[in-house]
């Protein structure tokens, strides 16, 4: 049994929050260059390579059938979708901005929890949600002026992942993490690469096999491997603390981004996309902290009445 080290925990959790919005930083560099399609292959090929070994040598569980095979197949063509609503809104508007419209995750799981599992969610909680929405939305403002309806791709990525999430919960107690990692990537790389030759053959521009330089491929090779470090760092987090600690940590991947975003491509959120940046950490922080409070409530203890 692991035993808690909350500092390592959120040391590892720091180190996610810099490696995530890094690797979205290099994926917006490919994007200008390399399809969406081939970036995306590339992303969960390395996934696969590095963690099948790792599955190996630990002898973890990965294989699986039955219920939770389907629900990963689910997951693999939704964490699909969202990876590629996000790189390709990473084409079109800042890296700070695309990452805090993907922040509105939180709200959506709140209500996807309430609406497909039956969790109990109080007023304010979904007043919270409210709010994290308006500060989304005027993250979202500025750029849908500039560019049109690419704007609204990372939120189209957030909704994504907000199912993406509420299957892995429906699968975690059964299934070892890496393991699904490592299973995630096979069945993403099994899925993109026909979709890649058909693209290829329809001569369709997101679906096209490319040789890229070795600039490109060092890039590319790099966002895998950075994006499969972040998530063992966020996995390995959660064994040395508890989830309700690291959580709020999360929401330093948008100053971190900002800072990338500046640092590279040259791009600093406008006056009203920071308003929305700041409203959207602030409910989304609270709706964490709300939950922390709602879970060390006693579930008080229901004795049986005495026969009369």
């Amino acid at each position: 049994m692991t035993v808690d080290r909350p500092l390592l925990g959120i040391a590892l959790m720091l180190g996610f929050c810099v490696l995530a919005p890094f690797g979205d930083a290099v994926a917006k560099l490919l994007g200008a260059v390399v399809p969406l399609g081939f970036v995306v292959l590339i992303r969960f090929a390395v996934q696969a390579l590095i963690l099948i070994p790792l599955v190996w040598y630990s002898n973890r569980a990965w294989r699986m059938r039955g219920r939770v095979l389907w629900l990963t197949v689910v997951r693999t063509i939704l964490h699909i979708i969202g990876i590629a609503a996000m790189f390709t809104g990473l084409k079109y508007i800042p890296l700070a901005d695309a990452i805090a419209i993907v922040f509105v995750m939180p709200f959506l799981m709140l209500l996807l929890g309430r609406y497909f599992l039956g969790e109990e969610v109080g007023p304010r909680r979904l007043i919270a949600c409210t709010v994290g929405f308006i500060g989304v939305l005027l993250v979202i403002q500025p750029s849908f002026a500039d560019v049109g309806w690419p704007a609204l791709l990372p939120l189209c990525g957030a909704i994504s992942f907000a199912f993406f999430m509420l299957t892995t919960r429906k699968i975690a107690k059964e299934t070892d993490p890496i393991g699904l990692q490592a299973g995630s990537g096979v069945m993403a790389t099994a899925i993109m690469l026909p979709a890649l030759l058909i693209g290829n053959g329809l001569e369709f521009a997101p679906l096209m096999i490319i040789s890229p330089d070795s600039y490109d491929w060092t890039l590319l090779i790099g966002m895998g491997l950075i994006g499969t470090a972040a998530h063992l760092l966020m996995t390995w987090s959660l064994r040395f603390a508890p989830g309700a600690t690291l959580a709020p940590m999360q929401y330093l991947e948008i100053p971190f981004a900002v800072f990338l975003g500046y640092a590279i491509f040259g791009d600093f959120p406008n006056g009203l996309a920071t308003v929305g940046i700041l409203i959207t950490m602030a409910a989304g922080i609270y709706v964490i902290l709300r939950e922390r409070a709602i879970a060390r409530i006693p579930v008080p203890k229901v004795f049986p009445q005495p026969a009369e």
